[in-house]
């Protein structure tokens, strides 16, 4: 039997985390954990117009049977112009449904690895799926400093020198916006320098981009992947609904795909069919087909904005008020003022992290990531107090 040369593999560090704040019975305690956006009152709620698109689709829809792999194509229709803004030509363009932005990630490298791509740059610290997803695609991934997380500060002569150190044909992975985990983003000096580097190298750039719509702004959000798949001759953009759809547990995302032109595009998409269907022949539909109905209705699109405007506006004033606390001990929060979207990291070992866990139920990544969105004006003042004790104790 070939089982038994399996091993006994760690639970994921951030699921048990979820577990350990369920069953913590302490009524002050902290969820900086899970990357999920909340609200005043710490929930997660059903966007307004996505729980308007679900009555109409409970009213309407007739039928539960397959789409195809490319699953629902009016969602990805109707989606693509958004992101894209019209930066690329549209016969350049090819997009699947995915399920969630993971799986966008995961066919993309697919299809790079089947274009006999082999390695791809990631610039750290980066999502902790990211590397994983890639090496399971049988890309290998080639990690490289570029963030300093106690100054807050993205090194962008380092991004570029590891560009200059890829060869052609190599894949760099990039995060559209709202980094994770840092909040740091480049500026658009940077993004043009990026996109011009890629050129010159003939490089593949991989944009994430999952939180379009929570840093500045809708096309704001949007334009460092503009430029960048605007310039290059091929790219892909993997998307996810999760954060500013609020369809977290509905799978919701795409990929798309930039070819120098039309045959070579229709190529791309076959090969994206194809692996889709290998991999999970149809993709899940209600999440798609909620936000099909939002982007499709003028009235519900415009609520939606209007909802993740109020979204956005709530992560800025949170970062305002964590920073305006300063430095605290060792850990300088002003910075974050700086960052963008739902995270940040901070300068702590594990042994802080699990110090501020045990002593004041302060739930965090093992990393010293921080979501945002976790804290009401409270639990920042708590937190802040919790940094302090951290200090006064001296744990290192």
């Amino acid at each position: 039997m070939t089982f038994e040369t399996l091993t006994l593999l760690p639970a994921d560090p951030l699921l048990a985390l979820i577990g350990a704040y369920r069953d913590d019975p302490r009524p002050s305690k902290l969820d900086l954990g899970v990357g999920v956006f909340r609200d005043a009152t710490g929930g997660t709620p059903v966007v307004r117009a996505v729980k308007a698109a679900e009555e109409r689709l409970l009213g309407s829809q007739d039928s539960k049977s397959y789409l195809g792999p490319e699953g629902d194509a009016g969602f990805v229709a109707a989606l693509a112009p958004l992101v894209l803004g019209g930066a690329v030509a549209a016969e350049r363009v090819a997009g699947v449904q995915t399920p969630g932005g993971t799986g966008a990630l995961r066919l993309g490298a697919e299809l790079l690895a089947q274009a006999g791509v082999t390695r791809i740059w990631i610039a750290t610290p980066s999502w902790p799926n990211h590397a994983p997803i890639f090496t399971a695609a049988g890309l290998s991934p080639q990690p490289f400093d570029a963030y300093d997380v106690a100054d807050q500060r993205l090194d962008g002569d380092a991004l570029l020198a590891a560009l200059d150190r890829a060869a052609p044909g190599d894949a760099v992975l990039l995060h559209g916006c709202c980094h994770n985990p840092t909040g740091i983003d480049p500026d658009a000096a940077l993004w043009t320098a990026i996109a011009e580097r890629i050129e010159a190298r003939g490089l593949v750039p991989f944009v994430d981009l999952a939180y379009q719509g929570l840093g500045d702004g809708w096309d704001a959000d949007a334009a460092g992947a503009r430029t960048v798949l605007a310039g290059c001759r091929y790219g892909l953009l993997a998307y996810s609904c999760d954060k500013n759809f609020a369809l977290y547990r509905e799978r919701t995302g795409a990929l798309w795909t930039v070819a120098p032109d039309a045959p070579a595009s229709a190529i791309l998409y076959s090969n994206l069919l194809a692996l889709a269907r290998a991999n999970w022949s149809m993709p899940p539909d209600h999440g798609a087909a909620a936000a099909r109905i939002v982007l499709q209705d003028p009235a519900l699109a415009a609520d939606w904005q209007r909802e993740l405007d109020a979204m956005r506006q709530r992560l800025r004033t949170l970062r305002q008020t964590l920073s305006a606390l300063g430095t605290i001990g060792r850990i300088d929060l002003a910075p974050i003022a700086r960052g963008k979207g739902m995270f940040a990291t901070l300068p702590l070992s594990r042994t802080q992290v699990a110090w501020l866990r045990e002593q004041h139920a302060v739930y965090m990544a093992a990393s010293g990531r921080i979501n945002i969105a976790g804290f009401d004006e409270a639990g920042i003042a708590r937190f802040g107090e919790a940094l302090a004790a951290l200090d006064h104790a001296g744990v290192a």
